[in-house]
């Protein structure tokens, strides 16, 4: 996993990545945004969901631990080792939305996990036992469960709708309901 230099470093790496991957879905037509294909994990729809999804519950976390309430990490109701159903309870949330509402929704929210970012001291980015919901098993500092869940999946998953741009024209898919 990356390690970041400076606050700075970690926030110009944030926008970059998300700029790349928010520009991968500026050519998907909306009446294609459920589409399946084949070898291709998600569909748009499912990918960028999937982000809103975890920036939401990172921005989460933090809103509720300043106010002292108890978090429950990944969120009350799901555990670690089945997320696919909390997947799927993203997909269905932001369904009804098009991607371009989901382009406007998702750059909102980075927006406002980069303002939080800022506001965080040094110490409160980088050190270990910073936050309480930051205090797994996997005993990670805040930027690297800030990292995890924005910079790695948006340069990863420019990939697969790169991938799913190019099979969708000569492939055979289902349509989500």
């Amino acid at each position: 996993m990356k390690n970041y230099e400076s606050k700075q470093e970690l926030i110009d790496t944030i926008k970059n990545s998300f700029d790349k991957y928010l520009s991968e879905f500026d050519n998907i037509p909306d009446n294609e945004k459920d589409k399946i294909i084949k070898g291709v994990d998600k569909s748009p729809s499912q990918n960028i969901s999937y982000q809103l999804g975890w920036v939401n519950l990172l921005l989460e976390w933090e809103k509720n631990e300043k106010v002292g309430r108890q978090v429950i990490t990944p969120k009350e109701g799901f555990k670690w080792n089945n997320l696919g159903a909390l997947y799927q309870e993203f997909y269905q949330t932001y369904h009804p939305y098009s991607l371009k509402e989901k382009k406007a929704l998702l750059a909102e929210k980075v927006n406002e996990l980069v303002d939080w970012v800022k506001s965080l001291t040094d110490d409160e980015l980088f050190l270990l036992n910073q936050r309480k919901w930051a205090t797994t098993p996997a005993k990670w500092p805040v930027y690297k469960w800030i990292h995890i869940n924005t910079v790695a999946p948006f340069t990863n998953f420019r990939v697969q709708i790169r991938k799913w741009k190019k099979l969708s024209s000569n492939s055979i898919s289902t349509h989500l309901a």
